[in-house]
């Protein structure tokens, strides 16, 4: 074990590189990306060190292009769950042991590997998975990759540095254990960083993990995989599984070594598993951790004080980067009266210089959605917005699959401020905006609040203070990250921990200690130095 108390490099937020016209990582991430579409990969599950090959393929192909195969991936059956869950056990017996700097010079070396040698290597492959534009892969797959693994460190160093007071005769420590069993993390197809983050955050703090990626992020999670391999994570500690849902996550709740489950993913689909577990909480050792970042219905509002051009670039980007597939992405809109007409114009003049197409082409700002189920629910919204009388396409509306999955960044205005888009989630190009009266402020509020069932993000924008003051209070419950004057995406590992409440999860914040204490099991330890020998105290003298 370590000899000394030592301290860990201090975090910093890795820049984010701008790729223009003739820069070295231009050229370098698209030759990257060229040779990944012209070649095809086979990814086997990793299973205790060893990749396993199952015959039961599926291919992966491009959003953008999908009938374009760029490789396979491997399906598991039960067995190869049981035999997983076996093997992460076993590897937990060292790796719970392991002196914590050993953990975190692990990776540390990651966030380097990433930062380094494969930073176009998962740019590359994170545009042609998830159809991400070089920036959007870039604050994802790199930068917000490299935080989460450098900040979970230097947060790690300060939870252990945490301990109760000790006395001259009795010494208080306390130690900040891995939860006995394995965890199971289920991560999604949008964000790189947080299919890296999930298994990664809870391994970090001793724990085995079981990693099961989305089925539409595999081609990236490769990529992953081998950064955790070549970062020296050990066999065992974070299996990649993949293949049926229903059957994997049976398999795993079956178990009574079962102790967590690090989730993002779709509301309905979190609830399933809480009710699982809770209808098996016999059958495990301990209680279950529950930890789960699930969907939005985020906000935009916009003061009568605001400004305009402000507002509607908050609109753009908030509502159509990465397509609106962030779970923070703007999706309804309150925009004041008297700003309307002058919000409207910029917004629909911005959108006119907008360019859709593969991420490959770097005017592209718009690529395709991830695959034909979210294409089709999409087009199926549009469809009924052209029908319904309470609503008007003010901008794009078309979409086309004939080669990618391509849907316009739509905007929508209705005089119903309960229209269907302006309470379910879409997770799309497509945003919703009300116009209200300027003396209704507060009252719009309110409506913003009770609108949705989802707390994720929302912003208000407003140059008038006290009325800023008004939003933030009436405001409270409905929005884990809340923005003033600027867009509800793009929270920053170390600068605004992540998370919603309501119907968008547990709010346990990634990218913050919050999220790295549900990962640890506190054990109490107090020393006396002299130890009492006669039973009887003073009073009975």
């Amino acid at each position: 074990m370590g000899k000394g108390f030592f301290e860990v490099p201090i975090a910093v937020n890795e820049p984010i590189k701008g790729f223009a016209p003739g820069s070295p990582e231009r050229k370098e991430v698209l030759d990257t990306y060229k040779k990944m579409y012209n070649s095809t990969i086979d990814v086997p599950m990793y299973i205790n060190g060893e990749d396993v090959e199952t015959g039961d393929t599926a291919t992966m192909s491009p959003p953008h292009d999908h009938q374009h195969i760029v490789g396979t991936y491997h399906r598991a059956e039960k067995k190869h769950i049981e035999y997983a869950i076996e093997t992460a056990l076993e590897a937990r017996k060292k790796w719970s042991v392991m002196p914590w700097e050993q953990r975190a010079a692990i990776f540390l070396r990651a966030a380097e590997l990433i930062a380094g040698p494969y930073r176009a290597k998962i740019n590359a492959a994170t545009m042609m998975a998830q159809s991400k534009t070089i920036h959007q892969a870039e604050i994802d797959a790199s930068c917000e990759f490299i935080d989460f693994l450098r900040f979970n460190v230097q947060y790690m160093a300060e939870i252990y540095a945490e301990q109760p007071e000790s006395t001259s005769d009795t010494w208080n420590r306390l130690e900040y254990r891995p939860l006995e069993g394995f965890i199971y993390a289920i991560t999604p197809f949008n964000f790189t960083a947080i299919a890296g983050n999930l298994p990664a955050s809870a391994a970090l703090m001793g724990n085995v993990v079981m990693w099961k990626p989305s089925d539409s992020q595999i081609f990236s999670a490769k990529i992953i995989l081998d950064v955790f391999k070549e970062a020296g994570v050990p066999a065992g500690v974070i299996q990649m599984v993949m293949g049926d849902p229903v059957m994997i996550s049976d398999t795993i709740f079956a178990s009574p070594d079962f102790s967590g489950v690090h989730f993002t993913g779709s509301t309905n689909v979190f609830k399933g598993i809480w009710q699982k577990i809770g209808t098996q909480i016999h059958t495990y050792k301990t209680y279950p951790r529950i930890v789960g970042e699930t969907g939005g219905k985020d906000f935009i509002v916009a003061h009568k004080t605001s400004n305009p051009k402000q507002v509607a670039t908050a609109i753009l980007r908030g509502s159509f980067e990465l397509q609106g597939q962030k779970c923070s992405a703007a999706s309804r809109c309150y925009v004041s009266k008297s700003i309307w007409n002058e919000v409207k114009e910029n917004l629909i003049e911005d959108l006119k210089t907008v360019k859709m197409g593969s991420p490959e082409n770097m005017e592209n700002f718009v690529t395709a959605v991830i695959h034909e189920g979210s294409f089709d629910k999409l087009a199926s919204y549009i469809d009924q917005a052209k029908k319904d009388d309470n609503v008007e396409i003010i901008a794009g509306g078309g979409y086309d699959k004939s080669k990618g999955y391509f849907i316009e960044p739509t905007v929508l205005l209705t005089t119903d401020p309960n229209y269907t888009t302006m309470s379910t989630e879409l997770f799309g190009p497509i945003v919703t905006i009300y116009v209200f009266e300027d003396d209704k402020w507060e009252e719009t509020l309110h409506l913003v609040d009770e609108t949705s069932i989802y707390a994720l993000t929302g912003a208000v924008f407003s140059e008038d203070r006290y009325e800023l003051e008004t939003a933030v209070r009436i405001l409270e419950n409905a929005a884990g990250n809340f923005y003033i004057n600027d867009k509800p995406t793009g929270a920053v590992v170390g600068q605004q921990p992540f998370g919603g409440a309501r119907g968008s999860g547990t709010n346990d914040k990634a990218g913050s200690k919050l999220n790295l204490y549900r990962w640890v099991s506190p054990r109490m330890v107090k020393e006396t130095f002299v130890t009492p020998t006669d039973y009887r105290y003073p009073f009975l003298g």
